[in-house]
């Protein structure tokens, strides 16, 4: 489907659905009221408010970047699997098991390895740190890489819709070492600003100015975040084949799964780009890059399935697609309007947790991703359907 909705800014906020809450739609003003944005902004099907900047926007702009507008994880993405093995081998009883040692074998919510990864030492050895980032937390970071943390991150086992083979996928960030390194940053651009930050909508979208030591040391941090998260993906994906192999009777011999695609893709970052003729540095704050043949990842809520999907390049979206179900209400609202059994109902043969912790979680909290599929018929392709058997969540 086309734009469905164009909100008149100083420039123009294109957007690929009509269903947006009215806070939404003035934080996507306040987005595009930035001097430096250029030549509008996109915003995606699963658009939904956000902190800063609106979740589910791309933001282009020139010599500058906001990192309220990236937000707090940086580099938060999915990763995903393809392996030749049907997914009937796996039975109910196995299910159960490998759900159980995933949960060992990976640390999730809070949990970091007291012992690190020798992949995580290897991968941190001589890379040093963030700019901002003192020792105490980079050596956090060394312990974290590898872990899932919490909220909405994720790890499942699935069945392909086609032709019942099992996929693994898995979505998380920068963990702590991101969340700290972009608040030192936010706080930092307000600074910078100095009196013409009273002339912004919000002081949340204070901005760097390419030339400046301050936009130098948050390129420099953004992008070390940025690979971090991505070893981080790369380090559990690793840990979690070994478990699925294990579970099938191969012991640690992980080429057995004959794994025939991988896709790794960022949904919270800044990559430099041309766009309408111009250099730009495109923030994709809960959006996926869907240049012509980029294969991306656009998961649904932990009972309905996720799609990996091929981009069609779209220019308006600046080669951008959504990146998931989105939100329809908040945690808080979830946990006051559904109960575990509502969770046990709506999750009805997915292995995992079906208790009250998890219920802001729950499927009923998220749009259709059906819905947001239909809305983004000119951003992507469909190149799989899978549907989770197993769902582990921090």
């Amino acid at each position: 489907m086309p734009i469905e909705l164009v909100i008149n800014a100083r420039v123009p906020v294109k957007v690929w659905t009509d269903r947006i809450e009215p806070e939404a739609i003035e934080q996507l003003k306040n987005v595009a009221s930035l001097p430096v944005v250029f030549p509008h902004v996109a915003a995606m099907a699963d658009v939904h408010l956000g902190k800063g900047a609106t979740i589910g926007s791309v933001v282009p702009t020139r010599r500058a970047i906001c990192p309220a507008a990236v937000g707090v994880d940086i580099g938060c993405g999915m990763s995903a699997q393809k392996t030749s093995i049907p997914g009937d081998r796996l039975t109910t009883e196995d299910l159960k098991k490998l759900r159980h040692s995933i949960e060992r074998e990976i640390p999730v919510g809070r949990e970091q390895k007291r012992e690190p990864f020798d992949a995580a030492r290897k991968w941190m050895a001589g890379r040093g740190g963030p700019r901002v980032a003192s020792s105490a937390l980079v050596e956090k970071a060394v312990h974290q890489l590898g872990t899932l943390g919490g909220g909405n991150h994720f790890i499942e086992v699935c069945v392909d819709r086609e032709d019942g083979m099992l996929w693994t996928l898995l979505h998380s960030g920068s963990r702590n070492i991101g969340k700290s390194v972009a608040e030192i940053h936010i706080s930092s651009a307000r600074r910078s600003m100095g009196k013409s930050l009273e002339d912004l909508a919000d002081a949340d979208l204070a901005y760097f100015v390419q030339g400046t030591p301050v936009f130098d040391d948050y390129r420099h941090d953004l992008e070390w975040c940025q690979a971090y998260a991505r070893e981080n993906r790369a380090i559990m994906t690793s840990r979690l084949l070994r478990q699925l192999a294990f579970s099938l009777g191969f012991r640690d011999d992980v080429s057995r799964l004959g794994i025939t695609l991988s896709v790794d893709c960022h949904h919270n970052y800044v990559a430099e780009e041309v766009h309408f003729g111009e250099r730009l540095l495109v923030t994709r704050k809960g959006a996926i890059r869907a240049g012509e043949g980029d294969l991306g990842i656009i998961p649904g809520s932990m009972g309905t399935g996720s799609y990996i999907v091929r981009g069609l390049g779209n220019p308006e979206s600046f080669s951008s697609a959504p990146h998931g179900a989105g939100r329809k209400m908040s945690r808080g609202e979830a946990r006051r309007r559904f109960t575990a059994e509502d969770l046990v109902r709506q999750t009805e043969g997915v292995e995992c947790r079906k208790d009250t912790h998890v219920v802001d979680e729950i499927p009923g909290a998220y749009k259709p991703i059906e819905e947001v599929m239909e809305k983004s018929r000119d951003l992507i392709e469909v190149v799989a359907f899978i549907r989770q058997v197993i769902c582990v969540k921090g």
